[in-house]
């Protein structure tokens, strides 16, 4: 059984590639079909396989022997062991389809899109916050609810209210302090997302787990490569990273931080 989702991560990171390359560029996902960035030459499908064929094409173009980004194995490797991991995790089809289709397929995007261009398109993250608050009525965290309506519906609402709304006026904040943008709305609107799937305990845990990642690698920047305390980092690839780490871990997280009250 774990080699359909191991093998269904690589079909899915091929096409992350294609999102990751078009939708900032504002490039229909749908059409042309893949051709190289270097020469515009069309891909043939025995040079499409991910993995395989950059392997075998040696990271160049067959046409024009343009280099190929080494992005695209990369994509479809981390793809592929994160959907191994959710399919390992919860153990059902149903759970795997909210988890990975719906929600760590799209961080992965929103990861490399984020890093190249400095934006997380309204495409992913708006829609993201809807199925978010869909998965939220059907499962909680990897665990059939057991609560009421009225229940799911607050936890959720105030899942969205905490991770957008905290990280907004984080944003609002510092730029009255220092009169520069500091966080944009591409991070609240994914953190709202977040908060959508993982209730409001879930949200604060990303948002601080998230925090943390970033102030460890704005202090490596300043300190080891010299760079200035202005110096921007995108901030989407750390909530994204600690929404997996919150996916993975977040109820050993919540039980050894309640352990310590």
């Amino acid at each position: 059984m774990y080699i359909i989702p191991i093998v269904l991560g690589l079909l899915v990171g091929s096409f992350l590639n294609v999102c990751i390359y078009r939708l900032p560029r504002g490039i229909s996902i749908v059409r042309p079909r893949s051709f190289c960035p270097s020469c515009g030459k069309g891909v043939r499908w025995y040079d499409n396989v991910p993995l395989l064929s950059y392997v075998l094409l040696r990271g160049r173009c067959r046409d024009c022997g343009g280099r190929i980004s080494v992005r695209y194995p990369i994509v479809e490797a981390l793809s592929s062991v994160i959907s191994l991991l959710v399919y390992y995790k919860f153990g059902r089809w149903d759970l795997y389809v909210i988890y990975y289709i719906f929600l760590s397929a799209p961080l992965i995007l929103i990861i490399f899109v984020d890093l190249e261009h400095q934006i997380i398109p309204d495409l992913i993250s708006i829609p993201g916050i809807f199925f978010g608050i869909i998965s939220r009525f059907l499962v909680a965290d990897g665990v059939s609810l057991s609560g009421t309506f009225r229940d799911v519906a607050i936890d959720t609402i105030l899942g969205i209210l905490v991770g957008g709304g905290m990280l907004a006026v984080a944003g609002y904040l510092y730029y009255r302090l220092r009169k520069i943008e500091g966080i944009g709305g591409g991070d609240v609107k994914l953190a709202a997302m977040l908060g959508a799937f993982f209730g409001w305990q879930g949200a604060i845990v990303v948002l601080l787990v998230s925090s943390f990642l970033g102030s460890l690698v704005g202090l490596f920047l300043i300190f080891v490569l010299k760079k200035d305390t202005k110096y921007a980092i995108p901030y989407g690839p750390f909530l994204s990273v600690a929404a997996f780490i919150y996916l993975f871990f977040g109820r050993a997280i919540l039980l050894w931080y309640t352990s310590l009250i």
